[in-house]
């Protein structure tokens, strides 16, 4: 899956609108619609934020992983 689907899923997941998402990412509507539909690169700050508004890991929604928790840092590294 692409990331970019993941967007619009997660977004969806958690009855949101884009409007919405833009202003938790602090952009305009239009440039996280790009975000979405992959036209545009997701900039790493955003991924971050995104991760921890949605309580998922930045590996699933750059689709590297399907599993949706995030790492959770055992204190033992």
């Amino acid at each position: 899956m692409e990331h970019f689907q993941r967007l619009e899923d997660l977004r969806l997941d958690h009855n949101l609108t884009q409007e919405e998402v833009a202003g938790l990412l602090h952009c305009q509507r239009e440039v996280y619609r790009r975000y979405e539909k992959g036209i545009r690169k997701i900039p790493v700050d955003c991924i971050v934020t995104l991760a921890r508004y949605y309580r998922c890991s930045s590996d699933y929604i750059l689709g590297l992983t399907n599993q949706i928790e995030p790492y959770v840092d055992s204190g033992t590294g």
